[in-house]
């Protein structure tokens, strides 16, 4: 690099010369200007080095002026934002406490709370239970009274109606662990249901119908009796006419011939045994035909088909032999008889096992 002031002194060059040396006056004085311009030169050197210094000091100084200034004003930020930062701490701090009270209050109702949920839970469980237990309970012994009823009765209405009953209360409730219980409820209805089971209540009333009717019904000796169901003989025209254009006396003949006719009368006798009784015996007929259709009763009631079937038999035997059968009447009571004779077969009242095991079993709490 090239300096920027060059201090040599401009020195004339060495070497011969063709002019002629000066003297030694000259020689000095020619020295001491150089020396004296030597001297003003790095003077004005010095000048312009320390106006230089002085510029850059004062440079430095106001730039350190301003340091200065931007430090004491970052010092009094910071210690500004450290008395913030402190009082923000502090306030941290006592939320920190704060929260950490309100969090350990939080906690504690927590847990009092889960207790309490944990207590209520245990609570409704052991209400569900003791509603299930009551209910199986309640069911069973329902079930249990219409199966006794069913039994003496001899008919399957009241345990139908009782396993409707549970079914629809099982349907109500929906509790899973009673579907066993609605299953078995179901298949025993249904099981009920297909069985062809004698009713008895109905058949008791057809037996008493029976014996109210008794009374009532013609028998084959009676004398005089005229079949209501037969339509009255039209008088033809022609014999009105010939009652009116006869005399006095041939009307008296005729009169007296017309009784005579209607005093004897020609009829074939089936059964003889039944028209010879007298009124006496027809009297012990029908009420010998009462006694056996309440003796089948009471067999009914008690459960001894072997003894209605043979009343009833006989019962009809009776009817046929004795009483009149060609009435809309007689018809209809020995129909009903035969009905009753049909329907009185020994059959067993079905048992609802299924349901009771599956009560025992839900009762258990299995």
């Amino acid at each position: 690099m090239k300096p920027e002031h060059d201090d040599t002194p401009n020195l004339p060059p060495l070497g011969p010369t063709t002019e002629p040396l000066a003297s030694a006056s000259e020689f000095n004085r020619a020295n001491t200007a150089r020396t004296t311009d030597t001297s003003n030169w790095l003077m004005r050197s010095i000048g312009v080095l320390a106006v230089v210094g002085a510029v850059g000091t004062g440079l430095m100084w106001a730039k350190l002026s301003g340091i200065q200034e931007q430090l004491a004003r970052q010092s009094a930020d910071t210690g500004s934002q450290a008395v913030e930062a402190r009082l923000t701490s502090k306030q941290a701090e006592e939320l920190a406490r704060e929260t950490a009270a309100r969090l350990s209050v939080t906690d504690a109702k927590l847990s009092e709370v889960a207790l309490q949920r944990s207590q209520l839970e245990d609570l409704m469980q052991s209400l569900s239970r003791s509603r299930d237990e009551n209910l199986v309970v309640d069911i069973e012994s329902a079930i249990r009274l219409a199966q006794q009823q069913a039994q003496l009765t001899g008919s399957v209405q009241p345990l139908l109606a009782a396993l409707n009953s549970a079914e629809q209360r099982l349907t109500k409730v929906g509790q899973p662990r009673l579907a066993p219980v609605l299953r078995a409820v179901t298949r025993d209805i249904e099981r009920i249901k297909a069985t062809a089971v004698a009713d008895t209540p109905a058949l008791l009333f057809k037996l008493d119908e029976l014996v109210r009717a008794v009374d009532a019904l013609p028998l084959l000796n009676a004398v005089g009796l005229v079949n209501k169901d037969k339509p009255m003989q039209a008088v033809p025209a022609t014999s009105w006419a010939k009652a009116i254009s006869m005399s006095w006396w041939e009307k008296v003949l005729a009169d007296v011939w017309d009784d005579a006719k209607n005093l004897i009368r020609v009829s074939r006798i089936d059964k003889p045994e039944a028209s010879m009784l007298a009124p006496e015996q027809s009297y012990f007929v029908r009420e010998n035909l009462k006694l056996r259709l309440l003796n089948a009763r009471l067999g009914l009631l008690a459960r001894h088909f072997d003894v209605v079937q043979s009343d009833m038999k006989q019962a009809t035997d009776d009817l046929t032999h004795y009483f009149d059968m060609q009435t809309r009447q007689g018809q209809n009571t020995l129909a009903l008889a035969r009905e009753v004779l049909a329907q009185s077969k020994q059959i067993e009242i079905p048992r609802v096992d299924d349901t009771i095991a599956a009560l025992t079993t839900a009762a258990a709490g299995r």
